[in-house]
């Protein structure tokens, strides 16, 4: 692609990244953002990802080829009014929400349709803000596009070609289908999980049992429990109609397996985890899956004091960062075993090299 200008109004997690991933990949390009906290733009040009701070949005968006907003559903709209003054025809106008049918509404009542392509990386992170961004968060991970009836195929396809040199998988739908296909994969998952640990919270013992001896699958399960409540609120609300209509048939299936099991038909709850089991491994978890990839490694270690403390620094001074580290208690392997997990493949990689450099051996999966 030719030189672009791509202007980002908001620079947290997923703008951030983007930002990054666009600099790793078209160092030429060049990129201006603006950004209510001052802190993540200073912070964006000093390393270089960012060329032009914008202390407001304005005139000087009107030279971009991509407008990425990144900010909360209700605040992208704010600047809807502003950004019709200066838009040009062959600008893309984007968004990175993971609902889509309320942008789109408001798109077409500002008179945007023309130039907005919705978009939805489905990548993310537990922890967020620009600090959190990553240049690799988009590997491999589905980029679904959502573009109006009226915005032009030449516009869907320079937008496609990005999303690709990103890294990124492109997916084309219409705004609705999306959000009910998120609804399903993403947002009722989240419910669920949350409802989960607040029911094992609320039926634990003084001391603490129930909690004591969660293991491995309750914390697999419910992991995204700890996903930030004022974006999940946000998104939960937005996309309300779809959530209602998945989250009742999957009251009705709950009520289903209350009744095989009032009855005791234990064949009804063989055919429920065969069924499950059979669709769940036909998921691809590898690279172009429909599930994220997970960049952990494990890591053999001597039972001695210190010794994680020294791995972590070895990371730390090489410019790694760590998403979660832990021992590993059900021992697949001989001796001590920690396990490393990462927020992208680069990371995962510099840290094989430089414990295997370090005479650790590394097992990965």
């Amino acid at each position: 692609m030719e030189q672009k200008t791509i202007g980002f109004i908001s620079l947290g997690l997923i703008g951030g990244s983007i930002a990054k991933t666009i600099r790793r990949i078209f160092p030429q390009y060049r990129i201006m953002a603006y950004n209510r906290s001052p802190q993540a733009l200073s912070q964006a040009f000093e390393e270089g990802v960012v060329n032009e701070v914008c202390s407001r949005v304005d005139q000087r968006f009107a030279c971009c080829d991509f407008i990425f907003l990144c900010a909360p559903v209700a605040v992208n709209v704010s600047y809807l009014e502003t950004i019709k003054s200066f838009i040009r025809p062959d600008t893309v106008l984007t968004d990175v929400g993971s609902t889509k049918s309320d942008i789109h509404r408001q798109i077409v009542k500002a008179g945007l349709q023309d130039n907005f392509i919705g978009g939805h990386p489905m990548a993310g992170s537990e922890k967020t803000g620009y600090s959190n961004a990553t240049a690799y968060l988009l590997e491999n991970a589905y980029y679904i596009l959502t573009p109006t009836s009226s915005v032009k195929k030449q516009l869907v396809e320079d937008y496609r070609q990005l999303v690709s040199a990103m890294g990124a998988l492109p997916l084309i739908l219409d705004c609705q289908l999306h959000d009910y296909a998120t609804a399903a994969v993403s947002h009722l998952p989240h419910l669920i999980a949350a409802s989960l640990v607040n029911l094992v919270k609320d039926g634990d013992t003084d001391q603490q049992l129930l909690k004591t001896i969660a293991a491995g699958g309750f914390k697999d399960i419910t992991r995204i429990a700890s996903s930030s409540p004022d974006m999940w609120e946000q998104i939960c609300v937005a996309n309300r109609e779809q959530i209602q209509l998945v989250l009742s048939r999957y009251i009705h299936s709950l009520q289903q397996i209350r009744q095989s099991l009032e009855a005791g038909r234990g064949k009804d709850i063989y055919e429920l985890f065969d069924t499950a089991g059979e669709y769940r491994n036909s998921i691809s978890i590898g690279p172009g899956g429909s599930i994220r990839r997970t960049y952990e490694i494990y890591c053999d270690i001597i039972d001695e004091s210190g010794a994680i403390a020294t791995i972590a620094t070895i990371l730390a001074t090489n410019g790694i960062s760590i998403k979660n580290i832990g021992i590993i208690h059900n021992r697949e392997f001989e001796e001590g075993v920690l396990h490393i997990a990462f927020y992208d493949r680069h990371a995962m990689e510099q840290a094989v090299e430089l414990l295997e450099r370090h005479r650790y051996v590394v097992y990965q999966r």
